[in-house]
């Protein structure tokens, strides 16, 4: 279900970020190093524009996708008395980005490509450093099979439990094996190219308390 789309600073901000980086990878410095009709440089812009359309593709998802609305029937599960720990709702954060080509200017002067070069590192630098981080982070929290909300409930969720004696034990973690299958499907071939079929409604997931011979990880 498409959504109702308005102009929004931040998405604009991003197209043309990302469309600056795209069109000074490709048309300059790809150009510059190897020469862009050369067999070299057609390679590395062939694999850029593919890295590229499937930024389109994430990005014009998670932007034009109705993210849907959790139905009124829906009642979440009564939690157990006997156990501190509250089941923490659930979701998903779509992350994406957008690339855009422009024309290429014919005639660049050398101070023109010492700007781009500047605007270039200004702009990658962070943001390789921001992404690497991001990248780390939701490994990591695929490994557990937690949420950003899940990791931030569970320390505090951890806290109290410790403070009444009890050892914490994030409910969703189902083993190294069992998460990935969770998150990416059951299908190992299709981890590089994950889709959401496996999920089911998404209002439901299997905790470690379905498996009572199989441990979860305790903190």
């Amino acid at each position: 279900m498409a959504r109702s789309v308005g102009f929004s600073l931040p998405v604009a901000v991003v197209v043309v970020a990302i469309g600056y980086i795209y069109f000074s990878t490709v048309f300059i410095f790809v150009d510059r190093w190897f020469g862009l009709w050369s067999s070299p440089g057609l390679m590395n812009a062939a694999i850029f524009t593919a890295v590229a359309a499937m930024c389109v593709y994430n990005y014009s998802v998670s932007v034009f996708r109705d993210p849907g609305r959790v139905p009124s029937t829906y009642m979440p599960d009564v939690e157990d008395s006997e156990n501190p720990i509250h089941e923490i709702k659930r979701k998903v954060l779509l992350l994406g980005s957008l690339a855009n080509d422009f024309e290429k200017d014919e005639e660049q002067s050398a101070d023109s490509f010492t700007t781009v070069y500047i605007i270039s590192g200004l702009l990658l630098f962070p943001l390789c450093v921001a992404l690497s981080v991001l990248l780390g982070w939701h490994i990591y929290l695929i490994l557990q099979n937690k949420t950003t909300i899940e990791y931030h409930e569970g320390v505090r969720a951890m806290w109290l439990a410790e403070k009444g004696g009890q050892i914490y034990s994030h409910p969703y973690d189902l083993g190294t094996y069992q998460n990935l299958s969770t998150v990416l499907g059951p299908n190992i071939f299709s981890w590089l190219l994950p889709t959401s079929g496996h999920i089911g409604s998404g209002l439901r997931f299997r905790t470690a308390y379905d498996y009572p011979s199989s441990g979860s990880t305790s903190k």
